[in-house]
């Protein structure tokens, strides 16, 4: 705890947020605790996190293949699952410096941890939500590029045909499955970062569609779906001229797809 513990009831807290829902209470507790400031501001942050502002955006941040990764409301949350394409595409990145694009950054998260682990990576990042772009520029160095657009729109002409790793963590949720997410997401996610059209792969078809004139030979597209979609996602991916693989992770339930360029 931090030394607010002495003014701020822990007990209190569990209490206040146990009641609210907080499956988690103990834990989210501590880390209230340990990241406000004073006994008001602390008081503050467990009033938000009672009434369902996701935890990360109550704290203003989330952790990530181990890096705080500053997270701003309205933004989308990155998810532990994700782990497994930050994991996947440093191990299709070829063992060199490569060049690497992340679409649909979102806070930045996945870009931040591929250069964590693959240092001298070139990275560019783009997102269509001016408020995700300013929480992307947040989170990466000052020299990579975030651009603000849909999907390839804003990326420089340049890195066609260079791109070794391309990253999509592109929304996969069926339109009429939002209504079914917990609050936190629904409610307080961008409904951009959730909705994948009326099967949940519209945005991932676009992304496949143009993946082979960005791509550098042997480069590799890499998005995060689901089980149940995921063989639609290869086929898609197959059909766009990529040779497709699907990767799972049991311990995360997570479900990869990636495509090779030939």
């Amino acid at each position: 705890m931090s030394a607010l513990a002495p003014l701020v009831s822990p007990s209190a807290v569990v209490t206040r947020l146990r009641a609210a829902g907080c499956v988690f209470a103990e834990d989210e507790a501590r880390l209230i605790l340990a990241t406000a400031r004073t006994p008001d501001d602390a008081a503050r942050m467990v009033d938000q996190r009672a009434v369902g502002l996701p935890l990360e955006h109550v704290l203003g941040w989330a952790e990530f293949c181990g890096l705080r990764i500053a997270v701003d409301p309205g933004v989308f949350v990155p998810r532990r699952r994700t782990e497994h394409l930050v994991r996947q595409a440093a191990a299709l990145s070829g063992g060199h410096s490569p060049v690497i694009v992340d679409l649909c950054c979102g806070s930045g998260a996945v870009g931040a941890a591929l250069l964590a682990a693959l240092p001298g990576a070139q990275l560019h990042a783009a997102d269509i939500d001016p408020a995700a772009v300013r929480c992307a520029r947040r989170n990466l160095a000052a020299d990579v590029p975030v651009h603000e657009g849909d999907l390839y729109a804003p990326l420089p002409a340049a890195l066609r045909g260079r791109v070794d790793v391309l990253v999509a963590n592109a929304p996969y949720v069926p339109t009429e499955q939002i209504e079914f997410l917990p609050p936190e997401a629904r409610v307080h996610e961008p409904h951009v970062a959730l909705d994948g059209g009326s099967d949940g792969l519209a945005v991932q078809r676009r992304v496949a569609a143009e993946a082979l004139a960005w791509l550098a030979p042997g480069g590799h597209l890499l998005v995060e779906t689901s089980r149940r979609q995921a063989a639609a996602t290869a086929a898609w991916f197959t059909h766009a001229g990529l040779i497709a693989e699907v990767s799972h992770d049991e311990d995360l339930h997570a479900t990869v797809v990636s495509g090779r360029r030939p």
